[in-house]
């Protein structure tokens, strides 16, 4: 049984969210992008081409009115699962959860998450895995797109902050919010059932909804003691210990932060690395299992390369700890 936590105990976040992850600029000062992988490329392109113009659209002037906030909420829910979600819950949009620079005025957020498929991280990092999160991408843009349609055709206006990047708002806080699961040791949310490998979308919307709450299931206190990702982290970009500096998660517990000064590089020039995901071992790797007959490991073949010099370019703008140098 997983614990709600109460609006008291909700993290003290840091007084100022970040800024948007510069990505080209970030690319440039490792000397540009050297990973050329023709599916991811296409893949790309679909979304853009194909999704992009779709994230906005005509909304019905005839609202259609819900008993309650709770029954709104249902419908949309089970409307996103009917679209291919693997969870989805709704948070509250506060100040912290908006990108330095953007602008968001809807108040409400349904975050919207698709599992990977495991079988498909067998070797990592590889051509496989890396396809992989593009497809995801993909498929759960589409699964957001419609969810908006939908949303729209109810007579409410929301807006798509599209799972690929540069949205204006934070998916991993929202997301925690609405009781996803926690933060782990390698930055991103364990979930109870889908382990740390799945991807995140929202529908923002001022639609009238019932929130969720996040949730205490002892992720936090299983990362304390397991070190897995930390050790097969080939850049060594994962701490051994939690960073004051960075703020409290939604549990009141100080962050666990990564280096991206060590990680990025090693991202970049490795098939988008992904290592410290598929190693998770949170809930003796259940969330691995696959269940459609495919065979497959629970631990997957790591290619360990040699990894590059750290870089900190002074465009960056993130903080994060610079691990043992």
């Amino acid at each position: 049984m997983h614990r709600q936590i109460t609006p008291s105990e909700h993290s003290m976040l840091p007084a100022q969210s970040p800024p948007a992850f510069a990505w080209e600029a970030w690319y440039q000062s490792i000397g540009g992008r050297s990973i050329h992988i023709s599916e991811v490329d296409e893949i790309l392109r679909q979304i853009k081409e194909l999704q992009y113009p779709r994230f906005v659209g005509t909304v019905n002037p005839h609202v259609t009115t819900f008993a309650s906030m709770a029954e709104a909420s249902e419908a949309i829910k089970a409307k996103a699962f009917e679209l291919g979600a693997g969870e989805v819950g709704i948070a509250e949009i506060e100040p912290t959860d908006i990108y330095q620079g953007r602008r968001v005025y809807e108040k409400y957020a349904i975050v919207v998450g698709q599992q990977m498929l495991w079988r498909q991280f067998q070797n990592v990092p590889s051509h496989d895995s890396a396809v992989e999160c593009l497809r995801v991408y993909y498929t759960l843009g589409e699964t957001v797109i419609q969810l908006a349609e939908f949303i729209r055709s109810l007579g409410y206006p929301c807006v798509v902050e599209h799972p690929i990047g540069d949205s204006d708002v934070l998916h991993v806080p929202l997301a925690l919010k609405a009781g996803f699961g926690e933060l782990g040791r390698h930055g991103s949310i364990i979930h109870p059932r889908m382990g740390p490998m799945f991807r995140l979308g929202s529908v923002i919307t001022d639609m009238p909804l019932q929130l969720d709450h996040p949730i205490d299931a002892g992720i936090a206190a299983f990362c304390d003691k397991c070190k897995a990702c930390r050790i097969y982290c080939p850049a060594k970009a994962i701490p051994d210990h939690r960073s004051p500096e960075a703020g409290k998660d939604h549990l009141g517990n100080d962050r666990y932060v990564v280096d991206t000064g060590r990680c990025f590089p090693y991202f970049a020039k490795h098939n988008y690395c992904s290592i410290c995901l598929p190693v998770c071992v949170y809930h003796h790797k259940e969330w691995a299992r696959d269940f459609a007959g495919y065979k497959t490991k629970l631990f997957p073949d790591i290619d360990l390369q040699e990894p590059p010099a750290p870089v900190d370019p002074v465009i960056a703008k993130h903080w994060y700890p610079k691990l043992n140098r």
